[in-house]
């Protein structure tokens, strides 16, 4: 099938440059939880540079917030004010490259994993698990998504390459 598309090509004077093909590296994984609460996404903090530092809130039950620092710049805080806010930051040029956690209606644990052997977990132990990763090799936790109202409702990841265009970023 290759073959009969290229020869289609060539006869049609459509040339195709291989060094222009550029491989895929964005992928989604989620969205983990219940349906409630108000939507909210990080996509444009990414262009403030990597996911540098995360503070969660969490309380016996659930995750209730969750703020992250792109580069240098805190995105909106989403969620709720109760329970214990706990805050971790990267190391520079460090990247998360998998989130587990567990879920009912709400989301219920978070597990970050990062590329220098790192993990760093919150909340409760129960629900129904999940394991996010990227699709593609050699790409990272860009930003987050999902919904929120007095706790997480539901969270999805986004993952894309590590952005080439930061210099002071470490990596």
């Amino acid at each position: 099938m290759f073959c009969v598309t290229l020869l289609a090509l060539l006869c049609c004077g459509i040339f195709v440059d291989a060094g222009s093909i550029q491989a895929r590296s964005s992928s989604y994984s989620g969205e983990y939880g219940g349906g409630g609460g108000k939507r909210f996404s990080h996509s444009g903090n990414q262009l403030e540079g990597p996911i540098t530092a995360m503070r969660i809130r969490v309380n016996r039950w659930y995750i209730v917030g969750l703020q992250v620092r792109y580069g240098k710049e805190w995105s909106n805080y989403v969620g709720g004010s109760s329970g214990d806010l706990e805050e971790i930051f990267l190391h520079p040029g460090e990247s998360i490259i998998q989130v587990s956690g567990k879920y009912k209606n709400y989301v219920r644990k978070l597990i970050f994993v990062t590329d220098k052997g790192r993990y760093f977990p919150f909340g409760k132990d129960t629900g129904t698990s999940f394991n996010a990763a990227p699709l593609y090799p050699g790409t990272v936790l860009r930003y987050f998504s999902g919904s929120s109202g007095s706790v997480i409702d539901a969270i999805g990841f986004h993952w894309d390459s590590y952005p080439s265009d930061c210099p002071s970023c470490g990596k």
